[in-house]
C-alpha cells in the first residue's frame, strides 16, 4: 500500500500540481466527452495556484506519496467571510476510486465544521462520480447552470446591444466594498477579497465591468479572465436579468475573435435566450453545491 500524506500546497509544488490539473482533467474530458478541457501547455494551469495562494495562502491541499514523492491529489479551499469554498478537485488518473478525493473533502468538511461556514463548491453535473463523492458527504445541489460558449466575431457580437448597457462601466479599485455588499445582499454570500483582486489585476488577466442602477449605485457586476487556462466570464451578481443581459454582453463583446466560456443559471430564461440569440451553445452543465445552510439567490 502506498504511503499517502495530506499537507499544504507549497510553492515548490506549483509545477507538479499544475501539471497533474492538466492531466487529471482532460483524462476525464476525453475519455467521457471526446475532448481535451485543456488546450494550453500543462504550464499554463498554474494560474489556479498562483490566484488561490494568492488570496489563501497556505489553505490549499495536497496528497503525496511518500514513497515516490509524486504529487497524487490537489484541492483549492477558499475560505471567506460567510463560507468556505472549494475550487478545482483532482486526482491522478491512475489513482481515480483510491479515496484521495474523499481525503481531502474530509479536511475541508472538518475546517467547514470547526469554523462554522457552510462548504460551496460547482461541479459538473455530468461527472457522476464526482456527484456522487460529494453528496455522499452531505453537500445538497442547489442551482444548475448551463456552461455556454460564444464565438465572437472579430467585429464584435452583431445586432443591437441590450438595454441598460450605457450604464456599465469599467470596474475601480475603489468598488470593492460597495461589490462585496451588493452580492450579500442578492445572494447571502460575500466575496471581498476576490473581488479585489480582480479590481486590482496585478496578473493582468482580470477585467470587471460594474452597471450602475438609476441612483448611481451598483446593480450588478462582473468579472472575466482572459488567461488561457481559463478564459471565462465570470463571477458576477445582478439585480436583474436585463442587467445581467447588459454586464454578459459588454464582456462578450469586449473579448473580439475569441469563444469565452460562461455559466448562466438554467432558471435565468431570459439571459439564456439572449445568449442563444448572440450565437451562444450549450457545452456542459454544472451544479452548485452546499453543505450547510444556503438561501436561494435573489
Amino acid at each position: 500500500m502506498p504511503h499517502l500524506r495530506l499537507r499544504p500546497l507549497e510553492p515548490r509544488d506549483w509545477d507538479a500540481v499544475a501539471a497533474l490539473i492538466h492531466r487529471s482533467t482532460n483524462a476525464w474530458y476525453r475519455a467521457n466527452r471526446g475532448f481535451d478541457a485543456f488546450a494550453c501547455p500543462p504550464a499554463d494551469c498554474r494560474i489556479f495556484c498562483e490566484t488561490y495562494e494568492a488570496l489563501d495562502p497556505g489553505e490549499c491541499l495536497v496528497v503525496e506519496d511518500e514513497d515516490t514523492g509524486e504529487i497524487v491529489g490537489s484541492c483549492f479551499v477558499h475560505p471567506r467571510e460567510t463560507h468556505i469554498s472549494l475550487g478545482i478537485v483532482n486526482v491522478a488518473p491512475e489513482r481515480f476510486g483510491h479515496g484521495i478525493a474523499r481525503r481531502m473533502l474530509d479536511s475541508a468538511v472538518a475546517l467547514s465544521e470547526r469554523t462554522g461556514r457552510p462548504l460551496r463548491l460547482v461541479s459538473s453535473a455530468m461527472n457522476l462520480d464526482s456527484l456522487s463523492l460529494y453528496t455522499r458527504a452531505g453537500f445538497v445541489p442547489r442551482q444548475l447552470f448551463q456552461d455556454m460558449v460564444a464565438t465572437v466575431p472579430q467585429e464584435g457580437l452583431g445586432g443591437a446591444a441590450p438595454e441598460g448597457v450605457a450604464r456599465v462601466r469599467p470596474g475601480r479599485v475603489g468598488d470593492a466594498s460597495a461589490l462585496a455588499a451588493l452580492e450579500e445582499q442578492l445572494a447571502g454570500i460575500r466575496r471581498e477579497r476576490d473581488i479585489a483582486h480582480f479590481l486590482e489585476n496585478r496578473d493582468g488577466i482580470w477585467s470587471v465591468r460594474v452597471i450602475e442602477g438609476g441612483d448611481g449605485a451598483p446593480a450588478g457586476w462582473l468579472a472575466a479572465s482572459a488567461h488561457p487556462a481559463s478564459r471565462i466570464v465570470g463571477p458576477g451578481v445582478a439585480a436583474s436579468e436585463a442587467d445581467a443581459a447588459a454586464l454578459l454582453w459588454a464582456h462578450l463583446d469586449a473579448q473580439r475573435g475569441q469563444t469565452p466560456l460562461f455559466l448562466v443559471p438554467a432558471d435565468a430564461a431570459e439571459l439564456v435566450a439572449a445568449a442563444y440569440g448572440w450565437g451562444a451553445r450549450n457545452v456542459e452543465t454544472h451544479v452548485a453545491q452546499v453543505r450547510g445552510p444556503w438561501r436561494r439567490p435573489a
